[in-house]
């Protein structure tokens, strides 16, 4: 099918995969069309040559009647969208001024999530991430990261990631698995951090293995979470099984950021607390950081710095860290307009990190640019002008959505 004109299309192509991106370096084909055929992108470019294209090849013509600006389909690259429960109680607290430890002695925090999502069963779960997933790719979200990690014990995180995979097998979007279990140690494991982590590798990762719930690895490492060794000990081991891996590193003190390089992770991911030798050695390194503004906004606390980081010389993709606990607002667009204003990242840095960026952080080549060969997931925003996408910080909504070249939002008239 070839669709067109639309008054702008944004490909993304042949712009960098690290560094400063200034807004004069986007590739915007203006009056421009696209042919997709078989999930993929045949050919962008101009209407009047995708026209004689199409026509030559038989392709049938899809005609564009309203001015849309066409962009990459969205892709948020840290979630933890498979929970049970609300932790609205733990927000309020925060918001009037009560400390992490203060809202967790009062049976908040991470644990309640813990509490619920172990009681919900797999069908619960299942049916409620459904839901999330549906919000998400009405905001233009096509691919998206689900972590597990709100249960630690072995059967309730298995029973997490199957809840996961049935979730994204329901849906259009493409869902990507990764196994959280090291998110804390639980409050009723009986032993060290050291001891739940090789708990961890001795009876966990092989079931997800022998069941091929994931292929990706994390650990929260932080002083309440897991130190440097136990993290050093678990990500190695787990890349040697074939595991890719993330790190949620440097939100509130620093080190995770070097384990992540040292252990070959493919993100690390927060660096709210990096200083400028963490963002030099993640520039040098091939570790994709990723900011997540939901947290911050959600936490009340300092934003990644993102413009050090792509000043020297590092990637940078945006997710939104969609949790109940500290991210709850779960919409990135609006997250990374307001990260995008507050850390001055040009608009063509802001849409590279919710795109082919992100799309790295993942290890996934094949999406996040409007280029031949690429998957056809497209994003379509009824206006002439795609700067108006951010200036509204996410009240713009997509109105048409293609998920492998298949129509499947259509909110136009």
């Amino acid at each position: 099918k070839a669709k067109g004109p639309f008054s702008q299309i944004l490909t993304m192509r042949d712009l960098p995969l690290k560094g400063a991106i200034t807004e004069n370096s986007l590739l915007i084909i203006e009056n421009g069309a696209m042919i997709l055929a078989d999930g993929r992108v045949e050919a962008v470019g101009e209407t009047k040559a995708i026209r004689a294209m199409a026509e030559g090849e038989g392709v049938r013509w899809h005609e564009l009647e309203k001015q849309w600006v066409a962009i990459p389909g969205m892709i948020d690259a840290h979630t933890h969208i498979c929970f049970a429960g609300s932790r609205a109680r733990d927000y309020a607290a925060r918001s009037a001024g009560k400390t992490y430890l203060e809202i967790a002695q009062a049976g908040g925090g991470i644990w309640d999530t813990v509490l619920k999502t172990r009681a919900a069963s797999e069908g619960d779960l299942t049916t409620s991430m459904q839901g999330r997933l549906s919000r998400l790719l009405r905001s233009g979200i096509t691919t998206v990261e689900v972590k597990s990690g709100y249960a630690l014990t072995v059967e309730g995180e298995l029973k997490m990631l199957r809840a996961i995979r049935r979730a994204g097998q329901n849906s259009p979007m493409d869902v990507i698995s990764t196994c959280l279990p090291a998110h804390i140690v639980p409050k009723d494991f009986v032993g060290t951090a050291m001891t739940y982590v090789e708990y961890l590798l001795a009876a966990f990762f092989p079931l997800v293995q022998q069941e091929q719930l994931a292929r990706r690895a994390d650990i929260f490492v932080e002083k309440e979470a897991f130190g440097l060794s136990e993290a050093k000990h678990y990500l190695s081991t787990l890349h040697q099984r074939g595991f890719d891996l993330t790190v949620h590193a440097d939100q509130f003190s620093t080190g995770g950021s070097q384990v992540a390089i040292e252990c070959g992770a493919r993100s690390a991911d927060h660096l709210e607390a990096s200083g400028m030798a963490q963002l030099e050695a993640l520039a040098a390194s091939k570790v994709i950081p990723v900011a997540l503004p939901g947290a911050s906004l959600g936490l009340g606390c300092d934003f990644t710095p993102g413009r050090r980081l792509l000043d020297a010389g590092a990637s940078l993709a945006i997710a939104s860290d969609w949790n109940p606990g500290s991210a709850p607002m779960g919409d990135l667009l609006t997250c990374a307009s307001i990260f995008g204003m507050w850390e001055k990242l040009s608009l063509a840095e802001v849409l590279a990190g919710v795109t082919y960026r992100a799309a790295a952080a993942l290890g996934l080549q094949d999406r996040g640019r409007l280029v031949e060969g690429q998957i056809a997931d497209v994003l379509a925003f009824e206006t002439s002008d795609y700067r108006e996408i951010f200036y509204q910080q996410g009240q713009l909504r997509p109105t048409m959505v293609w998920k492998r070249g298949q129509l499947i939002s259509n909110g136009a008239s």
